[in-house]
């Protein structure tokens, strides 16, 4: 009897166990992110990419100013009281621009000061103007940090670069130094642990679908938020979903998943260019469900913006997107989440699609 007790306690522990790990992967934030130099970009502008995974349902876009502190864009949470203490990606008037994704192979953090990053980025946006001014920031914080992600971080001077940043220490990588200017991370650090962390297919699905471009050095902001963030593709089975005839795909390892609520690329600035020529081309709802607008320091959509105080913050394009989300993710109850209908998907898709080009294309047409 007694070893019966002992074997259930076990068994019990273990089920606790795994249910605590569900949870943690439920509770993730998988992105998906990409800093280019100008040398891999038509454009020669550096590019700042952000696929954003969160349990926060919706995102909107606000401008920030406080005396003393550096004005900036920034992106956040969906239902916000506009505390606005929290950014998690943005660029302000000096031509910084941050993001960053949750790297799980890094230390844990310290439990009693967990979660920092978007503070950190709020911080680095208000006074930050250039990478190295960035790396001085996560030397002043006072430890433990509270972090353990991949910072990426772009300036108006050329610097690129990405921060594998954990409670007491980080690793400077720059474009520089990388293969063909572009760097790649999701939610693995390249100096943690070996083979742990998160996002491992979805790292080779950008590489994969984005390869041809890098090696021309023809990379757009396009080639992002409508190649990789609107692309069913996985490298590992190496099918697209979304060019099959299939009805359901089940939602795995896909860039674009259930919980993707933005993708957005910072168009920095040429040499010798003011930070004002400088756009964050944003997607703020579920990819495959809405397109692109064009953000500048001194323009925010009223579609991608919100002002209400009072906790209930939301930007009209993420509504509207939640609405044809439902449509694609049609089932509610059990896993009905982790399938998708791609009957449901495909012209939902291809709409938002060229409504993205318009986009671009008008932009330009105006902003010679």
């Amino acid at each position: 009897m007694c070893h019966v007790n002992i074997y259930r306690k076990m068994r019990r522990n273990r089920l606790l166990a795994i249910i605590a790990g569900l949870c943690c992967v439920l509770a993730a934030s998988p992105c998906t992110s990409l800093i280019a130099s100008g040398s891999a970009t038509a454009s020669g502008r550096p590019l700042l990419w952000k696929h954003r995974d969160t349990s926060a349902a919706t995102n909107f876009i606000h401008r920030v100013e406080q005396e003393g502190k550096i004005g900036y864009v920034g992106l956040f949470n969906g239902g916000d009281t506009l505390a606005l203490d929290q950014a998690w990606m943005g660029m302000n008037d000096a031509g910084f621009a941050i993001m960053n994704t949750v790297a799980y192979n890094l230390p844990e953090n310290d439990p009693a000061w967990i979660d920092r990053e978007g503070y950190v980025m709020a911080q680095a946006l208000q006074t930050c103007r250039t990478v190295d001014d960035f790396e001085q920031l996560l030397r002043r914080l006072p430890r433990p940090m509270g972090v353990r992600t991949n910072f990426g971080v772009i300036d108006a001077h050329g610097g690129a670069a990405y921060f594998e940043t954990c409670d007491y220490s980080f690793v400077r990588y720059d474009a520089a130094d990388a293969r063909q200017g572009v760097m790649v991370r999701t939610n693995y650090a390249y100096s943690g642990t070996p083979d742990e962390g998160m996002g491992y297919i979805r790292h080779q699905n950008v590489v994969d679908l984005l390869q041809a471009q890098i090696d021309t050095g023809s990379l757009t902001p396009a080639s992002l938020t409508e190649g990789v963030s609107r692309s069913f593709y996985n490298s590992l089975t190496g099918f697209d979903m979304a060019e099959s005839s299939d009805s359901w795909a089940v939602d795995q390892d896909f860039v674009p998943r259930y919980s993707s609520t933005a993708s957005i690329v910072v168009e920095g600035v040429l040499p010798g260019e003011t930070a004002d020529t400088q756009v964050m081309w944003a997607n703020i709802a579920y990819p495959p469900c809405s397109y692109v607008v064009a953000v500048t320091n001194s323009e925010v959509p009223p579609c991608v913006d919100a002002t209400a105080a009072d906790g209930t913050a939301r930007a009209p394009m993420a509504v509207e997107a939640a609405e044809l989300k439902a449509l694609v993710f049609p089932v509610s109850r059990g896993s009905g989440s982790r399938y998708i209908n791609l009957e449901a998907l495909r012209p939902i898709n291809e709409e938002n699609y060229q409504k993205s080009l318009e986009t671009y294309s008008n932009f330009r047409k105006t902003h010679k």
